[in-house]
């Protein structure tokens, strides 16, 4: 395994690049190290954030510097990295009526029928990388790929919260009415963030996501 790219983002911040390609074991090794940092933090960390293939340091520049978060960083990293005590959550998605609005376009495109789409959606196996965009926000990885396809050429305004989509290899759940132009094939119940709850994100990054199918009276 190589060794991240530090780079300096700011006066504040450090970026930790482990690569550029969506990858669970690549992703394992940001999780291991926001772990490693979370138990022995360096002097001055305001936080860290972490993402597809990297890890953000936010630091207070009266406290610290580049130099010294590297060098700190720099000994917690771990040639690998793994999942353990990550949770699974299971949601339920209603792929119904109002609730799918775009299945048969999705259908239509993949050449498939839109049960065969529901069935692969159930199917994947899904992992938190990171939360952005939005509050709640959490970018899904592990989409199958026979429901890979490209975001919609315009962005449609008004869906609910709770909306789940897809684009490429990735899945979304929304946590406020928003536009996008990605493809949204069912609705959830359940809230991803609950702005007034201790922790008010469900979800941790490398956290697993399973979907299950509901009917469309779990929605009330």
């Amino acid at each position: 395994m190589t060794a991240p790219v530090f780079r300096a983002v700011g006066a504040g911040a450090l970026l930790a690049d482990f690569g550029d390609v969506i990858d669970e074991a690549l992703f394992a090794r940001v999780v291991a190290l926001d772990r490693a940092v979370a138990a022995a933090p360096p002097v001055g960390l305001v936080e860290t954030v972490p993402a597809y293939t990297s890890l953000l340091f936010v630091f207070d520049p009266l406290v610290t510097d580049h130099v010294a978060v590297e060098a700190h960083a720099a000994r917690l990293i771990a040639p690998g990295g793994d999942f353990t005590g990550a949770h699974t959550h299971e949601v339920p998605v209603c792929y119904e009526g109002d609730a799918a609005p775009d299945l048969a376009a999705v259908a239509e495109w993949l050449g498939m029928s839109g049960e065969a789409v529901i069935a692969a959606h159930l199917a994947g196996e899904y992992r938190v990388f990171m939360y952005g965009f939005a509050p709640g926000y959490a970018y899904l990885g592990g989409v199958p790929e026979a429901l890979h396809l490209p975001r919609k050429a315009v962005a449609v305004r008004g869906y609910p919260v709770g909306s789940v989509m897809v684009a490429g290899p990735q899945c979304l759940i929304t946590t406020l009415p928003m536009p996008t132009g990605w493809w949204v094939i069912g609705r959830t119940p359940l809230r991803v963030l609950d702005a007034g709850a201790g922790r008010p994100f469900l979800f941790e990054p490398g956290d697993q996501v399973r979907f299950t199918r509901v009917r469309a009276e779990a929605l009330v």
